[in-house]
């Protein structure tokens, strides 16, 4: 079953310095048809204008990952992690028995335009944890690669669940095939481009969830940037 998500049924935050569009129940968006999938808490798509951020705040029990579409962002947190994301990188940060941090665009004009991913651990009360790597760009290009894991490899962050997060870049008219394991679901959100799954046609920021399906095949109508959850 292939279940579609819009675009514009997301919910949505706009500040002076911050648009953001929530695919699950955040801050004071709250859908009950939309708090979470499976694991899988948040996906929020931020545009975060030039020299501004999100001051130092707590987190506790939540694996967080950020995904940067444009420009960069800057992170630090309580455990002395930190650092500057770009494109094609990937951040985890395990929030465990508590942390703070700080995120701010690393430009002062530019705009940053990333995903901010929330993923609820199988553990409560892990040590609070921190990792950058960099995506694999051959791996990604027009195929599913997976960039975390609970078990993960080279070019791969860690997650404390039972879920794993693939990526793929896609030019136009390639199609790129995930299986699914029995018992296993999936979501799949378009970052940019256009695809079609099945019979229905995705823009940038619409979202489907997948069930009872052995093979997800998409196809780019156009180049396109993919991210797919697979989760227990």
């Amino acid at each position: 079953m292939i279940t579609i998500r819009r675009s514009h049924e997301r919910g949505g935050t706009e500040i002076d310095w911050l648009k953001s569009k929530h695919s699950f129940s955040f801050g004071d968006y709250y859908d009950p048809a939309h708090e979470s999938f499976g694991p899988l808490r948040v996906i929020n798509e931020d545009w975060i204008a030039g020299g501004a951020g999100f001051p130092p705040h707590p987190h506790r029990d939540m694996e967080i990952v950020t995904y940067i579409l444009e420009g960069a962002i800057s992170h630090r947190d309580s455990t002395g992690g930190g650092g500057t994301i770009r494109p094609g990188e990937i951040q985890r940060m395990s929030a465990g028995t508590g942390i703070v941090h700080a995120e701010f665009n690393a430009s002062a004009n530019e705009a940053c335009h990333l995903l901010q991913i929330w993923i609820m651990p199988s553990k409560r009360g892990i040590a609070p944890g921190y990792e950058q790597k960099t995506i694999d760009a051959k791996a990604v290009q027009n195929h599913f690669a997976r960039i975390a894991a609970p078990e993960p490899v080279a070019n791969e962050v860690r997650l404390v669940q039972d879920a794993e997060i693939w990526a793929a870049k896609l030019d136009g008219d390639v199609e790129a095939i995930h299986t699914l394991e029995a018992g296993r679901k999936a979501w799949l959100h378009v970052a940019r481009g256009e695809v079609t799954v099945g019979d229905e046609t995705l823009k940038a920021g619409d979202a489907a969830a997948i069930t009872d399906l052995e093979k997800i095949a998409v196809r780019s109508n156009a180049p396109s940037e993919v991210l797919l959850f697979d989760l227990a």
